[in-house]
């Protein structure tokens, strides 16, 4: 295997097409990669250029035919046993080696446990820049050069920030916040199977068992219904209340950042800037008074439901419908109706 050399001295015009990393765990496609897709796709259509995912395991090619019917036009399937569970070491080598060879103009990487890791040892490589936890990202139409915009100052602001002399343009996205890719089952593409050449010894840090946590976490990504509470609960039995709601609708309990500090709920549950982005089809807020950072995870939803004693909380600008009154008395309520 060898060392790649940092990126200098480039043309800008020699790089084409936009990338994405088809993150994989234990031979499945994380659900991060499907957001790439959605919104790699809109840029690669603005740009009229190719989309290409990027995938690195063993024993997957069923996995990229189904990133092609999930919008790729091109995936580049890096094959080796060696690769089948994440590792620094190799993936940072073997994908630095193909951007250097292939020379994408941009790439988009999930940001997880595992693409916050890899990203930053990319860019090292390469010679680049990294735009970390981009809650959107457009093409500049004057220049055709990726836009991405990411919260700043603690979310008070948002900052839209330009790559202008190196390529390949780089942002981490956060899971939850890109709309996932369509599926079309009659859409055809190109796939690429690559076998590098790799060795055991050059693996520093190796992965000896994968522990899996006994108590199951909250899902909040994938949740269609979410109920969520924050200071205006009072205490921690305030959420056996939202439980009892979510399990009238069908859904799971959410929270604040302010109810997670005070100790009344797991931090799984934390929805916002600090926790987790999602998009469900129902977002109940109960006692959340609206801080930018919490909007900035939940602001997506198709249907906003407040309940808030003060008329004048700021999550009542962005709510689909607003309650004003006492959540101790209005959610009994609703569930009584809902019973009825």
């Amino acid at each position: 295997m060898t060392r790649s050399k940092v990126n200098t001295g480039i043309n800008i015009n020699d790089y084409k097409g936009i990338w994405i990393l088809a993150e994989q765990r234990e031979g499945k496609i994380h659900p991060v990669s499907l957001e790439l897709l959605g919104i790699g796709r809109s840029l690669a259509d603005k740009l009229n250029v190719e989309l290409t995912a990027i995938l690195l395991g063993y024993d997957m090619k069923n996995s990229a035919k189904e990133l092609i019917k999930y919008g790729a036009d091109r995936v580049i399937f890096n094959e080796h046993k060696l690769l089948h569970t994440y590792t620094t070491d190799l993936y940072t080598t073997v994908i630095s080696d193909l951007i250097l060879e292939r020379k994408p103009e941009a790439f988009l990487i999930g940001a997880t446990t595992i693409g916050r890791d890899l990203a930053p040892r990319l860019v090292g490589r390469v010679g680049t820049g990294l735009t970390a936890d981009c809650t959107k990202l457009d093409v500049d139409e004057t220049d055709g050069k990726i836009l991405q915009t990411r919260p700043a100052f603690g979310g008070n602001l948002m900052a839209t920030i330009v790559c202008k002399d190196n390529r390949p343009q780089m942002s981490t996205i956060r899971p939850g916040v890109m709309e996932k890719s369509p599926y079309s089952p009659n859409k055809e593409g190109y796939i690429e199977v690559l076998n590098p050449l790799l060795k055991e010894e050059d693996i520093r840090a190796k992965v000896i068992e994968i522990v899996k946590e006994a108590k199951e976490k909250v899902s909040l990504i994938d949740a269609k219904i979410i109920v969520s509470g924050g200071r205006g609960l009072g205490n921690k039995e305030g959420f056996e209340l939202l439980q009892k709601l979510a399990n009238k609708l069908g859904g799971v309990v959410g929270s604040s950042r302010a109810a997670v500090d005070n100790g009344w709920i797991d931090p799984s549950h934390q929805v916002g800037q600090t926790g987790t982005t999602v998009r469900p089809s129902l977002y109940i807020a109960c006692g959340i008074s609206g801080a930018i950072q919490h909007l900035a995870g939940m602001s997506e939803a198709e249907c906003i439901v407040a309940i808030n004693k003060n008329s004048d909380a700021p999550i009542f600008k962005v709510a689909n419908y607003s309650i004003v009154g006492d959540l101790h008395e209005i959610i009994p309520s609703i569930i009584e109706s809902i019973d009825n």
